[in-house]
């Protein structure tokens, strides 16, 4: 169940476009035994020691970022927690998808053991999804699990990748292929982190908001359309109810179905709309794409799909290219590719049963279902569609 108490309501709402102080609590997830705040604001990252303080008993604390974040905000962070009298080190890793790996997971666990880091030690990821999936997956296994504090700095992670407690890094042979389920203690999102985010990044990240609004919000969708071009400006009050309605969003599809168990519905694996192929597309590329990008191109075929298979209506399909061009998103990839090596990957995805690819496609806006093994020559069809002109 989630709490629907968000204290945050002038950014829900849009009542105002002044930048507030960190709220209380902004969304409660409640687990089963596992209950954690996810709290959105402003001037979150100085705020971070006094709220760890709250939810961790510990003197002793992790910092993991990545080098281009590490001075931006991660220091601060290690500064504060030893300003408060928690001792904390910072461990740095190289930007970008290459770090979700076991080579640097292994790293980081070599510097827990030299650290001696006890089961009730925190580790806090301060960065965007590579650092926040990589930090989780360490907190996941070391001691079978410690306390994990997800900071994120960009909107992808502030919307998507720090909530939920998906933790992973990838194999060679696909995406987030090793990971497992890890709750977070707290999540801490400072929207001014955003301010120092590449317009790229910033653009990229919007595919998991129309992702959130086409799966389980119409009227999200309808917000996104009508406030597009204050959207691609950065309006500080727009972006505020962007990432707090993001995380209601995502919030409700988790706490309904925390390990993607669902059975006689899609569940929480709605979640993937638009990553099947994308991940596919994204490997191919060999990540040289944003996620977020790669998902923008997953949800293009996905659509494709869903008007051939789903009964979704074309004219809604119009609808959502239109808004993802309006948003600023490619939905062409950069280049042309091999479709069959795209579609020979689809099958390492994580959502194969019995050997059988599924794809979450919607029905209508706001309702999805499961496509199993549609027809090879579809598949080429939808990928066709992201071909570049």
């Amino acid at each position: 169940m989630v709490c629907q108490k968000i204290r945050i309501a002038a950014c829900l709402a849009g009542a105002t476009r002044r930048r507030m102080a960190m709220p209380e609590v902004a969304q409660v997830i409640q687990v089963p035994g596992l209950d954690y705040d996810i709290v959105v604001g402003h001037r979150g990252i100085v705020d971070i020691p006094n709220r760890i303080q709250r939810v961790v008993d510990a003197d002793r604390a992790v910092v993991v970022t990545d080098d281009v974040v590490g001075p931006l905000y991660a220091r601060s962070v290690v500064e504060s927690l030893n300003n408060v009298g928690m001792e904390a080190v910072l461990i740095s890793v190289p930007p970008g998808d290459s770090s979700k790996s076991m080579a640097q997971a292994g790293r980081l666990f070599d510097a827990l053991a030299e650290r001696q880091h006890g089961r009730d030690e925190p580790i806090v990821a301060v960065g965007g999804g590579v650092v926040g999936d990589l930090a989780g997956f360490v907190a996941a296994t070391w001691h079978r699990g410690v306390p994990w504090i997800p900071c994120p700095t960009t909107l992808e992670a502030d919307i998507d990748a720090s909530i939920g407690g998906k933790t992973a890094v990838n194999h060679p042979s696909g995406k987030n292929l090793i990971g497992a389920f890890h709750q977070p203690a707290l999540v801490c999102i400072d929207i001014d982190c955003l301010d120092t985010l590449s317009g790229r990044d910033y653009t990229a990240a919007l595919a998991e908001s129309v992702k959130h609004a086409i799966i389980h919000a119409p009227d999200f969708f309808v917000w996104h359309e009508q406030n597009a071009a204050l959207i691609v400006q950065r309006d500080p009050g727009v972006v505020e109810e962007l990432v707090a309605r993001n995380c209601r969003i995502k919030a409700e599809v988790v706490a309904a179905d925390m390990r993607e168990t669902a059975s006689q519905n899609v569940g929480r694996a709605a979640l993937n709309f638009g990553h099947t192929a994308g991940h596919a597309v994204e490997a191919y590329f060999e990540y040289r794409l944003r996620h977020g990008e790669a998902v923008a191109l997953g949800i293009v075929a996905a659509l494709d799909l869903a008007v051939r298979h789903a009964g979704f209506p074309e004219g809604d399909r119009q609808r959502c290219e239109r808004l993802m061009a309006e948003l600023g998103m490619a939905c062409r990839a950069p280049e042309r590719f091999e479709p069959e090596q795209v579609i020979e990957r689809l099958a390492t995805d994580k959502k194969v049963r019995r050997r059988h690819v599924r794809f979450v496609v919607p029905t209508q806006m706001g309702s999805v279902r499961w496509l199993e093994s549609p027809p090879r020559a579809d598949l080429a069809r939808a990928l066709d569609r992201i071909q570049p002109d």
